[in-house]
């Protein structure tokens, strides 16, 4: 007997397939253009993107299609009373926009779809998909899954750094200003996402200060008796450890989050490390590595 809701989400989430498929997580892609080729945003445009991208290709991306969304609406709710759709921030994409459209036509045929802009990208939506996973599994009602979704959402922070601000800039995520003090004197900044968009948090010099602030940010959003501002009483969370093109680096911040926060007494009940979707990367560029603090419940 499976649950009355399902949950569907993008592939800007960057959940792995295996974590998904875990807490019954539906996967809608968006898609990657590079050198003029359309393809969906999965693992295998992920595995040469980073080299394209070095070589110098034209990448661009699209969201999904509303015959898309619809059709993956349909496909995920047969059997359920409703479907809970998590998709990144509109400000950001128009997939939220599309998804509202999809559901609109599928409510026509009886297809009861919940659409929730996240207003986040990356482990924001993924580690939102996966509580409104686990409440969904739980027997929880659309009203209460949606309701986890939007809180566990709302409540993330999520922390990168990149190597270099032209990726960005380039597709209009962040300021040309912005762009040009990454590029001044290795001046590197750590973003973060504030209502919804791409936002400069702090600027540090050098790319491995910046790395060293992520973990110093993420360590404090996740509390703990020990972190530098508690949370009174210290709450459950769930981490993302995100890269692109570079795993070794990734591991290495994983485990010197996980001292960091362990010497906090930090509850953490879960870390998903994952490599971002090509869709995230194409706009980031190689070299990003990032966290995501979500309350787990």
């Amino acid at each position: 007997m499976h649950p009355d809701v399902v949950v569907v989400t993008d592939s800007t989430a960057s959940l792995p397939p295996e974590v998904a498929a875990a807490y019954g997580v539906r996967v809608v892609p968006l898609h990657v253009v590079v050198d003029g080729a359309d393809r969906l945003d999965d693992g295998l445009a992920r595995a040469d993107l980073v080299s394209k991208m070095t070589a110098g290709a034209t990448v661009t991306t699209s969201q999904p299609s509303v015959g898309e969304l619809a059709r993956a609406y349909r496909a995920a709710a047969q059997g359920r009373r409703a479907v809970v759709a998590l998709h990144l921030s509109t400000e950001l994409s128009g997939t939220a926009a599309g998804a509202r459209q999809a559901a609109a036509v599928v409510g026509r045929e009886g297809i009861d779809v919940h659409v929730l802009d996240t207003r986040t990208v990356a482990g924001g939506v993924g580690l939102a998909a996966v509580a409104a996973g686990e409440a969904a599994a739980a027997g929880g009602p659309v009203e209460q899954v949606l309701a986890v979704a939007r809180e566990t959402a709302a409540k993330s922070t999520v922390l990168f750094a990149v190597p270099d601000l032209t990726w960005l800039q380039r597709g209009g995520r962040i300021g040309s200003g912005a762009a040009f003090v990454g590029a001044a004197l290795g001046i590197r900044p750590v973003l973060g996402i504030a209502d919804g968009r791409i936002t400069v948090l702090e600027s540090v010099r050098g790319l491995a200060r910046a790395r060293r602030r992520v973990v110093a940010r993420a360590v404090q959003a996740a509390g703990g008796p020990g972190a530098p501002v508690p949370h009174p009483p210290p709450v459950r969370v769930r981490l993302a450890v995100h890269h692109f093109g570079d795993v070794g680096r990734a591991v290495e911040l994983q485990d010197e989050l996980a001292q960091a926060l362990a010497e906090t007494g930090a509850i953490v009940a879960e870390t998903l490390r994952s490599e971002l979707t090509a869709v995230v990367g194409a706009h980031t560029g190689p070299g990003v590595l990032g966290v995501v603090v979500a309350p787990a419940g």
